[in-house]
């Protein structure tokens, strides 16, 4: 199986609701990297699984729409705890209907939080 990756980061800001997680509960920032990886078990006739350019344009639009907003305020966080795990999940979901590849079998998407917290989705084509 190919797997190719690429990551960015920005700062955004969010507020963890639902329970009493202390500080978490206040808005705060964080200072996000975001990891996609696609996964294929071909290449095409280029050599490539995904031309890394489209992947980066792509995600480089993603990161843009996040930077520097409260993730509790956009839509697509109504109602659920702006967790990483939330985030991970969007983020896949968006980015799975950006780029396609006929031989692309999965994306996974990791988000860190900080240096050593982390969480991914998984989302098969």
């Amino acid at each position: 199986m190919y797997t190719v990756a690429v990551k960015r980061d920005f700062v955004a800001q969010h507020f963890l609701i639902g329970g009493d997680w202390g500080a978490e509960n206040c808005k705060h920032s964080h200072h996000y990297a975001v990891e996609v990886q696609l996964e294929a078990p071909t290449l095409d006739e280029h050599g490539y699984l995904v031309d890394i350019v489209d992947i980066e344009a792509n995600l480089d639009r993603l990161v843009e729409y996040y930077r520097d907003r409260t993730l509790n305020e956009l839509p697509e966080f109504a109602g659920i705890n702006p967790s990483i795990e939330h985030f991970c999940r969007i983020l896949c979901q968006t980015f799975a209907g950006r780029v396609q590849a006929q031989n692309m079998k999965s994306i996974t998407v990791k988000v860190w939080e900080n240096e050593i917290a982390w969480a991914s989705y998984r989302q098969d084509c």
